[in-house]
């Protein structure tokens, strides 16, 4: 399984997160969010590191276009919609469930095959419809089945067991923790559980930018390609409507870019340059200004990332300061504290 091309595993330590934003009310900064942020150039140089960036962490969701790649490396043949359903964290829309539903009939998979947790959906707006309507948490429901649902196709192509998918030690899950540690190029640290009860698998925040310049310049045609191909076409399946990282990929021609829990967020443009985030506390309002911060340190013009600078900060309903991502993401570029 290792490539005596890999790093070693990232040190598990505590990690020494720096300052990457502050809240700043009325010109007085009031809180401050710790994290780490790095940013490759397209030759795969550091161009900019804060905090830790070698320590091993969980990437949460923000791993899914890579474990997308291993099912495709795998067999899956899904393209399009379905494919980047497959990479999603989405919203519990309609859509999302019928994809699901789809990519267990094109397995020839029953829906109880399911092994991700039960939820109601993501979208505070589809689920409080949800619960309106008596709806019960639903596998079907919950952000990762789509995920889970190529998971189960691609091990009926390989004719490997439905049941124990999820168990680390499965064909499926070695498939994917080898091209985690191919596409990230260390091995990993760690493994635990998500959320939703897959393997989730620790590298270190340096390794996921890696993997994700790496998806993003393969050649046409190429597993790594045909994801980002399929998650920049339909991002809104492999998020939902109104998602900040739908939006992002809207705005930022070529951008491939994907969200987790607890504040992490990579993102690649075509020529390899990378960027990825993680926020210590998880806060996602500082997560969204911090990683367009780190795009205009990439060299993506700042004017395409307005909207991505962050919510006001209120005072009796108006605004009166904002989070500014810290000195050196150059935050004057994206916005101004009010």
């Amino acid at each position: 399984m290792y490539s005596s091309s890999l790093a070693d595993a990232p040190a598990i330590r505590e990690p020494l997160h720096a300052p990457v934003a502050r809240l700043v009310r009325g010109g007085v900064t009031e809180g401050i969010h710790y994290g780490s942020v790095v940013v490759l150039g397209a030759d795969g140089t550091t161009e900019l590191q804060l905090g830790d960036i070698e320590a091993a962490f969980y990437p949460r969701s923000a791993l899914k276009p890579v474990q997308a790649v291993a099912m495709v490396r795998a067999g899956l043949p899904l393209d399009g919609e379905l494919l980047s359903l497959a990479a999603a964290s989405h919203s519990g829309e309609e859509r999302h469930l019928a994809g699901t539903r789809r990519i267990l009939e094109l397995a020839g998979v029953p829906q109880d095959a399911l092994r991700n947790v039960t939820d109601l959906p993501y979208d505070p707006a589809v689920r409080d419809g949800w619960i309106r309507d008596g709806r019960e948490p639903s596998r079907l429901a919950q952000n990762c089945s789509g995920k889970h649902a190529a998971m189960l196709y691609t091990c009926a192509l390989n004719g490997w067991s439905l049941d124990g998918y999820l168990d680390p030690a499965h064909p499926l899950q070695q498939a994917i923790a080898e091209i985690v540690e191919d596409l990230t190029g260390q091995r990993i640290a760690r493994v635990t559980v998500d959320g939703c009860g897959a393997p989730l698998f620790s590298v270190s925040l340096h390794g996921l930018a890696r993997a994700a310049a790496r998806i993003t310049t393969s050649a046409p045609g190429t597993p790594e390609a045909r994801v980002a191909d399929a998650m920049r076409a339909h991002p809104e399946m492999a998020s939902g409507a109104g998602r900040d990282v739908a939006e992002l990929m809207r705005a930022v021609p070529g951008l491939l870019a994907k969200d987790g829990f607890e504040g992490v967020e990579v993102a690649a443009l075509p020529d390899g340059r990378a960027v990825a985030v993680k926020i210590s506390d998880g806060a996602n309002r500082a997560r969204v200004p911090v990683t367009a911060a780190a795009l205009v340190r990439a060299g993506v013009d700042p004017g395409l990332l307005t909207r991505f600078a962050g919510e006001p900060l209120l005072g009796g309903g108006e605004p009166v300061g904002c989070v500014r991502p810290a000195h050196a993401l150059d935050p004057v570029t994206v916005r101004a504290c009010a």
